[in-house]
């Protein structure tokens, strides 16, 4: 009876049957700096899209699932139509499957106090609800590409980075479901830090507590449970490759001119390996994320930190290494690929962030160009060094109103034809669509 209150809120679901909200985008102008055609897609405040690296499409590409404020809506690409999927006010969206049409969210209930989480999937068509499991201690972050497996992350306590417990531990697809991130802290001197250095204080002093954890995996069919990792290092951004379902990507959290960050796993727990290693005091890598055909894992790489930027590649079958350069106006929060492979997005950054960028508020088109080598002359062992390379960058919306508190987490839509991101550039959260290709006239 315990999950009585909790089913009966999830099966409460609202079908696409329904009408839609609204047959035309809420809002649509051409940016009149970048000269791209941007609709605003929310109809309601607080709305917002899924995390950048987390599948928020149907693997038809014909829709797209949002949170709002009262639960779950669904996006028609063709007309930008708003319509409810499910309905309650506790409820976690988490990802759509890969495989089938559906929307997976998690519900914590009444009580959120780190007991179960019951894991529940939305048809994304017919609006019918089922649940699919109980997670007894955790959160789940991913599901693999058959849809066979979740997985989740466990800690042993739930130490808040902020000492008022306004920032959890979890990841930041987490604490950015709807808010905005709020991280205070004060230096040696006793002066305030800025937001970025604030967040670093309080990112290390998680790291330092060693609380003992484990990413998991649940079996949809069994319900079993399967310890994959277990450490007292911060574990974190747990993510399915898009194309393999045995194949896991998680992070060791904290600082990360301190942390070697990027590691791949197999669901039995084997081949557990360090994709990228420091080479440098103060060099970081992050952000991690596959490539949309799985082949690929992609990273925002600083040699050192603040200073020299890259987007940097592993290709999985090779090991090869690719570094695309990238300016300092141009160094983005999260980057992400296209789905046809030829490009890549950047979401800006402002001047207090780690590349102080004096003018790096924008939305980013990157259109990646090899180094060549000169006069056609191969080094004897090219094949075995890192492949340099450069972007033409062209800027798609003028983001100088928006709060980089908010991270835009951007995505393309399966058409190559659109990029979905949040902003506050209007002053409440809302989701937008930028068009990839011109605009040609202002539409207020």
């Amino acid at each position: 009876m315990k999950y009585a209150f909790l089913a009966t809120l999830a099966l409460t679901a609202t079908t696409l049957s329904t009408p839609a909200l609204h047959a035309e985008p809420a809002k649509q102008w051409v940016d009149q700096l970048t000269g791209h055609r941007i609709l605003r897609i929310s109809r309601e405040a607080g709305s917002a899209s899924l995390y950048f690296h987390q599948n928020s499409y149907t693997p038809q590409g014909d829709k797209m699932v949002i949170s709002v404020p009262n639960g779950i809506s669904v996006v028609t690409l063709t007309d930008w139509n708003v319509t409810p999927l499910v309905k309650g006010k506790d409820l976690q969206l988490l990802f759509t499957g890969r495989k089938t049409r559906t929307a997976y969210y998690a519900s914590h209930g009444r009580n959120d106090g780190g007991g179960a989480t019951t894991i529940f999937a939305a048809d994304i068509d017919s609006g019918k609800v089922r649940k699919i499991a109980t997670v007894a201690r955790g959160s789940i972050g991913s599901i693999n590409a058959d849809e066979t497996l979740l997985l989740g992350q466990w800690a042993a306590s739930d130490k808040p980075l902020q000492p008022d417990g306004t920032q959890k531990q979890g990841g930041p697809e987490i604490r950015q479901q709807f808010g905005q991130a709020s991280y205070a802290a004060n230096g040696p001197d006793g002066k305030p830090l800025s937001f970025a250095e604030a967040k670093e204080v309080r990112l290390n002093e998680r790291l330092e507590a060693k609380i003992p954890m484990e990413i998991f995996t649940i079996d949809i069919r069994t319900g079993a449970r399967k310890v994959v990792v277990a450490s007292t290092d911060w574990l974190n951004h747990v993510q399915f490759s898009p194309t393999d379902p045995t194949l896991i990507m998680y992070c060791h959290e904290g600082p990360w001119h301190k942390v070697d960050r990027i590691w791949t796993v197999r669901t039995d727990g084997s081949q557990n390996m360090l994709i990228h290693k420091r080479t440098m005091n103060m060099e970081i890598a992050g952000h991690e994320f596959f490539s949309p055909d799985g082949k690929w894992i992609w990273y925002d790489l600083q040699t050192p930190r603040g200073e020299d930027f890259w987007l940097a590649g592993y290709e999985l079958s090779t090991g090869k290494r690719k570094w695309y350069h990238v300016d300092r106006n141009m160094w983005s929060v999260h980057y992400y690929q296209s789905p046809d492979l030829k490009r890549f997005s950047g979401d800006g950054g402002d001047s207090e962030m780690v590349a102080h960028a004096p003018d790096g508020k924008y939305l980013y088109l990157f259109t990646p160009k090899d180094v060549p080598d000169v006069a056609g002359i191969h080094a004897d062992d090219s094949e075995h060094l890192i492949s340099p390379g450069t972007f033409e960058a062209d800027k798609i919306v003028d983001m100088r109103k928006h709060d980089y508190r908010l991270e835009p987490n951007i995505t393309f839509t399966p058409d190559n034809k659109w990029m979905i991101f949040r902003s506050n550039m209007e002053g409440e959260n809302h989701i937008y669509a930028v068009e990839v290709n011109k605009g040609v006239a202002a539409v207020n």
